[in-house]
């Protein structure tokens, strides 16, 4: 390999760094299974026995949202499309603000295990079955790219041991998942997040030591047009725009906090409801912090390579491998911290699958084993949950296997995400915000979202979109001095863009690819909400939907909102709004039912029934 600039290699620092963050991350397994006098019951392993605090849940739900994934991808997106993709900062608050004023109080009042019990309380049985499985297919194929993906990247540029690296990765998540619960996943990954913040600090501080400070990468990246913020182009077939990420970013982010069950089993274990949404709200802080230190990551990559691209001049075979590239190349002389960085890779990893296989543990656990094996003791089930772990462990090490066939990383785990995540978005939300939705409704929304989303998302596999609707920036190569000066200037505008093993290459372009196949991969998931939410709705009001007697627990109420201000009245009411009698006994008493409630005056209704 003839290169301008050697680039270091690993080690043996490098591998002690990294050994020690498995290392820890599995004494912490170890200490849980034991702390406390161990799992004694199921709702001890899956929920952490509800006593977690806001901030390492909050932590928790940042690490495991930040899987290698976003440490590798995200600065290779800035790279070759620019920093448009730090428009997705506006795109979490909108997201933590809808999971936590809408979907948390829901679920945390009805206080349970498994986000599709709440499935079963609103429609049927059936539905929550449906909701189960398709959560269990979507969560194994998008842990198994988690982990397939770094182990990729990294042993292409450091030589790190492939199937080694994924192997050890599952082992030691299964590990600890198994023997430490819920508490073992919270607390590794609040370690883990430590560990990531550092190799992001490490490159960001090298590099602008290497490029000669923040402004000169600033300055190349505007030079190179790579600080393109403000795209305000409406067309849904452009891959990222403001309106692309905002609307598409919105719907996809939230079906990984609102409804996910990774994600809201951990709010849910908080000790009280403020908790659960101070959670939310801090962990909002923490997405901000990774997303601009990825970002800034890819600007400092931009920087350092603007005039010898290592992508096109062929030193590296993936997008995804850019990030340790740079690191090895900055960080040679300090042995140990490309170790770190490695490190902080498979942090994202680790907290991801882990809370992957908790989750999936829990959900196979409440909803396909109790309903069906109702004798079994909670010491038996604190068993069964501890082997459902070591089952999907495996099965997640298997599916990497798998995602070792699919190509494009970050669009592929995006993609399912959308494809499977939007139409059980829809599901929920029509549970949650429409009282009139019935289970036939939500059945025939359910298919009918899916069915599109899956017809989308296999079409813009096949038929990837063309170069003007993803918009890659120009990268250059003039500046190697190399031996194959061949093609040296061609810009990679002509580089094929998905790498996926199932395209089909030179078709005529009918108009349903060019239109309908190059929709914007992030709004997969909003074409599966919206159908299901507009088919769900149709076909409830048309079987008789307006009839049934609902419990008012199990939808989003005024109520849910006000009381977030119940900090403030206590301070000038001494008495406690739960000793108010109307209060309490509104809902419940015959004489004063919560349906003529809505219909009274309005001014009447805030003097008479609340503080």
């Amino acid at each position: 390999m003839d290169t301008s600039r050697d680039i270091g290699s690993f080690v043996v620092w490098d591998y002690v760094v990294f050994a020690g963050m498995l290392l820890i991350s599995a004494v912490i397994g170890i200490y849980y299974a034991f702390a406390g006098g161990g799992q004694q019951t199921s709702k001890d392993f899956l929920m952490g026995g509800r006593s977690m605090t806001a901030v390492p849940v909050a932590l928790s739900l940042t690490a495991s949202f930040m899987s290698a994934v976003t440490v590798l991808g995200t600065p290779a997106e800035v790279y070759r499309f620019g920093a448009m993709f730090s428009i997705f900062g506006i795109t979490y608050f909108f997201v933590v603000i809808i999971s936590a004023e809408v979907f948390l109080p829901v679920f945390y009042r009805l206080g349970i295990t498994s986000t599709y019990e709440y499935l079963e309380l609103r429609f049927n049985r059936f539905i929550r079955l449906c909701g189960t499985i398709l959560f269990i297919v979507q969560t194994i194929l998008y842990t198994g790219i988690v982990i397939y993906a770094p182990a990729l990247a990294l042993n292409q540029v450091t030589g790190f041991d492939l199937w080694g690296a994924v192997v050890a990765t599952g082992v030691v998540c299964t590990f600890y998942c198994t023997l430490g619960g819920l508490k073992a996943v919270v607390w590794t990954d609040v370690f883990q997040v430590g560990i990531m913040v550092a190799g992001f600090a490490s490159v960001i501080i090298q590099s602008s030591i290497t490029q000669g400070g923040i402004n000169a990468v600033l300055n190349d990246a505007s030079n190179g047009g790579r600080l393109n913020f403000w795209n305000f182009n409406p067309n849904p077939l452009q891959r990222h725009s403001f309106w692309t990420i905002i609307i598409g970013g919105t719907f996809t982010w939230t079906t990984i906090y609102g409804v996910n069950q990774s994600q809201v089993q951990r709010y849910i274990s908080c000790k009280s409801r403020l908790q659960a949404k101070l959670s939310l709200y801090i962990n909002l802080v923490g997405l901000w912090a990774i997303l601009t230190c990825s970002v800034f990551c890819g600007l400092a990559l931009y920087s350092r390579y603007h005039d010898c691209d290592p992508w096109t001049s062929k030193k590296v075979s993936e997008v995804d491998q850019l990030m340790p590239y740079l690191v090895l190349d900055i960080l040679k002389n300090y042995p140990g911290v490309p170790g770190l960085f490695v490190a902080c890779a498979y942090s994202g990893t680790l907290s991801t699958v882990s809370s992957s296989i908790n989750a999936l543990a829990a959900v196979t656990v409440e909803d396909l084993i109790k309903p069906h094996f109702r004798s079994l003791s909670e010491k038996s089930l604190s068993w069964v949950s501890q082997g459902m772990s070591v089952l999907y462990g495996a099965l997640c090490i298997g599916m990497a296997a798998v995602a070792s066939l699919m190509g494009a990383l970050l669009q592929a785990a995006l993609s399912i995400f959308g494809m499977v995540g939007g139409p059980l978005l829809g599901l929920f939300s029509l549970g949650i915000l429409v009282p009139f939705a019935n289970s036939i409704g939500a059945l025939a929304g359910l298919l009918a979202g899916f069915i599109i989303s899956l017809w989308v998302g296999i079409g813009a596999q096949l038929y990837p979109p063309l170069p003007e609707r993803t918009l890659p920036l120009p990268l250059d190569t003039h500046g190697c001095n190399s031996t194959h000066n061949v093609s040296d200037w061609m810009s990679t505008t002509e580089m094929p863009f998905s790498t996926s093993a199932f395209q089909i290459h030179n078709v005529e372009r009918t108009p349903l690819m060019d239109n309908w196949y190059s929709l914007s991969y992030l709004y997969f998931s909003t074409i599966g909400t919206l159908v299901t939410l507009f088919v769900g709705i149709l076909i409830s009001l048309s079987t008789g939907g307006r009839k049934q007697n609902l419990d008012p627990r199990f939808l989003l109420t005024k109520q849910d909102f006000l009381s977030n201000f119940d900090a403030f009245k206590k301070k000038n009411h001494v008495l406690s709004y739960k000793s108010h009698p109307v209060e309490v006994g509104g809902t419940d008493n015959p004489a004063f039912n919560h349906v003529e409630l809505n219909f009274t005056d309005h001014s009447g209704k805030i003097n008479g029934t609340r503080l």
